[in-house]
């Protein structure tokens, strides 16, 4: 039995940051960080079954079609993916009256797709543009607290980039087409298939660890040409943009058992010194695409 201490219920058997109950979860889950993209994508619904809020955590969950789809914020970076995933994960596959992990056989597999914005670090990636993340890299420390398995190929990886970006801990890689993911590549081949592909690294934090100067120097300043120029021979294409929690979302999907692809609309190409002219518009844009592809996803 998990510990009261360990997995934290609210008064009305809710789950404790996400206030959710296992009935307020699809099985298709749509995830943003801002809470005020949760609305942009529910407009879209036909119906709405439950909205819900606590803190940054906005869920909505309603039906396009005969699809039931929920679509929550995460807030901004890995330390809330933390929180998200492990909460999601216990309203699925614990029982919350016996605080029991339930039996392999009757483990929920969720599909999940994050619909974020990125900056593109190659020129040749164009702002307005629609990127998957066929892999994420972390620079958080996240993972250091887990017992994750990277790859061989993804160890060689982290390995690399730390050597090139003189870090003193070890970066972690995730891979859609390692540890042999099918559920996430098959999401990859129904929703993403137009879409350009590419690898994605995590930052934790927007201003330094992207290697923005406003007032403060930053320890690197070769930061930004280091993960342009990044070569590895496990890694085609190099690194393509970078965000704030893809990374996080691909490890623990992969340790709890769900599929994922992360879905970035390019807004900022770092290499240009370009910016969206219309950014909400991109991201309505992508937020329409993927309700009209999960509305006929396969199984």
């Amino acid at each position: 039995m998990i510990a009261p201490s360990e997995l934290i219920l609210n008064p009305d058997g809710s789950i404790y940051h996400l206030h959710l109950r296992p009935e307020h979860i699809a099985d298709h889950v749509i995830v943003v960080g801002d809470p005020d993209r949760v609305a942009m994508v529910s407009q879209y619904f036909d119906s709405i079954e439950y909205r819900l809020q606590k803190r940054e955590f906005v869920t909505h969950t309603g039906y396009v079609g005969k699809t039931r789809i929920t679509v929550i914020s995460s807030g901004i970076g890995t330390d809330n993916v933390d929180i998200l995933l492990n909460e999601l994960d216990a309203l699925v596959n614990i029982d919350l009256e016996t605080r029991e992990v339930r039996p392999q056989t009757a483990h929920k597999r969720l599909q999940m797709i994050r619909i974020g914005t990125s900056g593109s670090l190659q020129a040749e990636i164009p702002i307005d543009s629609f990127l998957v993340s066929e892999s994420g890299i972390g620079l958080d420390t996240l993972n250091c607290f887990y017992s994750f398995g990277q790859t061989p190929l993804e160890n060689n990886i982290a390995q690399n980039l730390q050597a090139k970006l003189g870090l003193p801990f070890q970066p972690y890689c995730v891979s859609l087409r390692e540890n042999e993911w099918q559920g996430s590549l098959r999401l990859q081949e129904q929703i993403a298939f137009d879409m350009l592909g590419g690898n994605t690294v995590s930052c934790p934090g927007f201003y330094g660890p992207q290697g923005r100067v406003v007032r403060l120097d930053i320890r690197n300043p070769q930061f930004i040409a280091t993960l342009q120029d990044f070569e590895n021979p496990y890694l085609k294409g190099g690194i393509t943009n970078f965000e704030m929690e893809t990374s996080a979302y691909y490890a623990f999907c992969r340790m709890l058992g769900h599929d994922m692809i992360s879905l970035n609309a390019i807004l900022a190409n770092r290499a240009l010194n370009q910016f969206s002219q219309n950014p909400s518009a991109i991201v309505d844009k992508l937020i329409r695409i993927v309700l009209e592809r999960i509305e006929g996803l396969k199984d």
